[in-house]
């Protein structure tokens, strides 16, 4: 097959090449390139994109650097202000997935192949005649949760050649083939943020702007914060209080106030009950013949636990899962990932409501 390939310079893609190149397709290799958002190039980059050549060349194959720097921050990012302007928490690697990765790409690069293949840790598997996204092997490094927003037809054209492999047998492949970066860290930055501090870029959009941090219990100020949007439901560092441990419950969006609560196992933090709109099921909603209370495995953010529950269709857009675990920091904005009960097909995701964000 011909295959385009996404390589970012780590250790999971060079890998998925490496695996392809061996089973004899004809890769083309892309790196998506995105700027900072002052217009100018991400230095930062470079080091990635001369690691892509060195293993574009050692496999032969052709190797372009894309850039869809516009879209990125004209989407993602306009996402990702516009969420947190409203005192929600988003998730830009999700709809970078959805709206770069295998958006944009896809429509200009991607689609001139049979398949376009990439790093993350997942798997798919066809029930019936119809293809799902389905979690890898290495439940730790499951990345299934960032593509829970893509369509069916992005789908239908991705391969995930390493989410049969648990990422230390990645790592030994990388070394055993003297990949030049197999002992390379990995990323940890927000999607093509990288190295860019989240803080900072937020403070450079949104400002600062003084508001008290409110014990919800008591009522008593505990502290100042710089603004709402630099803190989520649940957060737990980087409020500067004493005598903790202090987590934020509730935020009010138009007087400024965030409210925290103590303790470790402060009640506050947890919950059971999630509302959820605007919900996508990537191959088809599964219980298109009714959806009262049916059993399903979900997550609130990355993380390895897939959490037991029901899901109930309440009404024409909203559901509502009902966890037999208590969640902590259920924070309104972020996705619900919605899978089987045996955490293995990820039908698709919801997007978080709730009563602890006063507007």
């Amino acid at each position: 097959m011909k295959i385009a390939v996404l390589i970012s310079g780590g250790v999971d893609s060079a890998v998925v090449v490496h695996r392809l190149k061996e089973e004899g397709h004809d890769l083309h290799l892309f790196y998506i390139r995105i700027g900072l958002d002052n217009g100018e190039g991400d230095c930062s980059a470079e080091e990635d994109i001369e690691m892509c050549r060195f293993i574009a060349k050692k496999y032969g194959c052709p190797f372009d650097v894309v850039s869809l720097h516009e879209e990125y921050w004209d989407n993602v990012m306009e996402y990702a202000l516009r969420t947190v302007r409203q005192g929600l928490t988003p998730n830009p690697d999700i709809m970078c997935n959805k709206m770069i990765k295998f958006g944009y790409f896809e429509q200009r690069w991607g689609h001139e192949f049979d398949k376009t293949a990439t790093g993350h840790y997942a798997t798919t598997d066809t029930v019936g005649n119809r293809v799902y996204l389905a979690t890898a092997v290495d439940p730790v490094k499951d990345q299934t949760d960032f593509l829970a927003r893509i369509s069916y037809e992005q789908l239908s054209h991705l391969i995930f050649p390493i989410g049969d492999m648990p990422k230390a047998k990645v790592r030994e492949t990388a070394i055993a083939v003297k990949m030049p970066n197999a002992f390379r860290k990995d990323s940890q930055g927000i999607c093509f943020l990288g190295k860019i501090n989240y803080n900072d870029f937020i403070k450079r959009h949104l400002g600062i702007k003084k508001g008290p941090v409110i014990q919800l219990e008591t009522g008593r100020k505990l502290g100042e914060h710089n603004g709402f949007w630099f803190h989520t439901i649940g957060q737990r560092k980087g409020l500067g209080l004493s005598g903790g441990p202090w987590y934020v419950v509730k935020k009010n969006i138009h007087d400024n106030v965030v409210y925290v609560s103590q303790g470790y196992d402060t009640e506050k933090q947890y919950g059971k009950t999630l509302h959820l709109a605007e919900m996508h099921f990537i191959s088809g909603n599964p219980w298109a013949d009714g959806c009262d209370r049916v059993n399903i495995t979900f997550k609130n953010r990355h993380m390895p636990e897939f959490l037991p529950a029901t899901l109930s269709h309440v009404s024409d857009d909203e559901y509502v899962i009902e966890s037999q675990n208590r969640v902590q920091g259920i924070a309104p904005g972020q996705f619900a990932v919605i899978y089987d009960a045996a955490s293995h097909l990820c039908y698709g995701s919801g997007i978080i409501t709730g009563q602890n964000i006063i507007l």
